[in-house]
């Protein structure tokens, strides 16, 4: 099975995750899939492959060389975004992209003018969708260019390398892929996710992150008779995002600019349940955004009553680059695996956050590489099949450079 065949095989299983679900994982059709690699994986001649109650894969090819080499690693989480249907995915391959709009069903197109992303494939074979579901290159493209790797390293026994552990989780896309990962039982000196757009992306510094639920408790009284009774706990809703900065909001911030983003609200007379993330690279600038919703509430109680605005912030994750900073070789190695491999590094901090992210606090650096796909999590979401070759490749050779040096720790 070539790259592009085993790609097509994986998103050809529905792996969509779950918000508020009580299970690991989040649905049971991951686990499916789940099953389906690890058999795979016992296939293909990998050792000490396993997967536990939860769906988290692990396994190993063994080192070809004599000398003591890290261990490193590499993971990609086999779950898709809840925002848009991933079942019955109808991929379709686009030999020698041409760079005009595509149709991916009738009325449906794909233009330049609103993902301009395509123009950079021009002259590529890419992957895109019928337009009815997402791809699942997020990150079904990342788990098919690892597993490849390792058969091409299995394949090719003259390049050298030390002990690799690949591992594959499920529900990442709802923040929840390495809550359960045994970062004891993977033991690796470090990893890297194969979870990243387009060609070059190599990421390890992210938001520091955290949620904010709030409900606020009203007071129902008939409106004709509802003077100095009612608490409208709707308008009580507005004026709490109102509190918050206007222009610090994802659609109005860029790079490094952090924001308060409201999810949801839920909201009659009696009862507002709204659902903010906080996002912010700067950890002091992150302490200082929580601090300040947990006054808006404050204010709020203040004016209408103590128990009128319940609040519970909670950490999520934190930005990468704390740890990565202490371990810098992390980094170069990649960069010169991407530059060996022709590629032009692009290093991007997330606005977002990654398994890695995680990890790294766990004890795990583990950097950001790019697996291909662009606009994930949505029908327009495609992949070139030339960058995936090309993650390949760096896997490959981040494995190779890692057995050649003398010193790395």
């Amino acid at each position: 099975m070539d790259l592009v065949e085993r790609f097509l095989n994986y998103v050809s299983f529905d792996t969509q995750s779950l918000e508020d679900s009580s299970t690991v994982p989040s649905t049971k059709k991951q686990l499916i899939f789940a099953t389906y690699l690890k058999e795979e994986l016992e296939k293909e001649g990998l050792s000490c492959v396993e997967m536990d109650d939860k769906g988290y894969i692990y396994a190993t090819l063994k080192s070809n060389v004599s000398k003591s080499v890290p261990t490193i690693g590499f993971i990609s989480h086999y779950d898709t975004s809840p925002d848009c249907s991933g079942k019955d995915v109808k991929p379709r391959i686009i030999k020698n992209y041409d760079g005009k709009d595509i149709e991916l069903s009738k009325g449906i197109i794909s233009k330049t003018t609103t993902f301009p992303e395509l123009l950079s494939h021009k002259g590529e074979d890419i992957i895109v969708t019928d337009g009815h579901t997402l791809l699942g290159a997020d990150d079904k493209a990342g788990i098919a260019e690892i597993v490849q790797a390792m058969c091409y390293l299995r394949d090719n026994p003259e390049i050298s390398h030390g002990e690799i552990r690949v591992a594959f989780n499920p529900d990442e896309e709802i923040g929840m892929g390495a809550h359960h990962f045994d970062v004891k039982k993977f033991g690796c000196q470090w990893a890297y996710t194969m979870d990243g757009g387009d060609l070059g992306g190599l990421e390890y510094e992210n938001f520091n992150a955290a949620s904010a639920k709030i409900t606020i408790k009203g007071i129902s009284v008939h409106p004709g008779y509802a003077k100095g009774k009612m608490i409208n706990a709707n308008r009580l809703a507005s004026e709490f995002v109102a509190m918050l900065p206007e222009k610090e909001t994802p659609e109005q911030t860029q790079d490094y600019e952090g924001f308060y983003h409201l999810l949801g609200i839920e909201s009659n007379i009696e009862t507002a349940k709204l659902s903010f993330i906080i996002r912010d690279h700067d950890r002091e600038k992150f302490e200082n955004r929580k601090k300040f919703i947990l006054e808006c509430a404050k204010k709020m109680n203040e004016k209408y009553g103590n128990k009128t605005i319940a609040i519970e912030v909670k950490d999520q994750y934190y930005n990468m680059r704390e740890k990565i900073d202490l371990v810098p070789h992390v980094i170069d190695i990649v960069v010169q695996a991407m530059k060996d491999s022709g590629v032009t590094p692009k290093i991007e901090a997330i606005r977002g956050g990654t398994d890695g992210a995680q990890l790294s606090f766990k004890g795990l650096p583990c950097p950001n590489i790019f697996a291909g796909g662009i606009n994930f999590h949505g029908p327009y979401e495609f992949v070139s099949i030339n960058v995936m070759q090309k993650a390949m490749r760096v896997i490959v050779r981040i494995c190779e450079l890692v057995a050649s040096k003398e010193k790395l720790l």
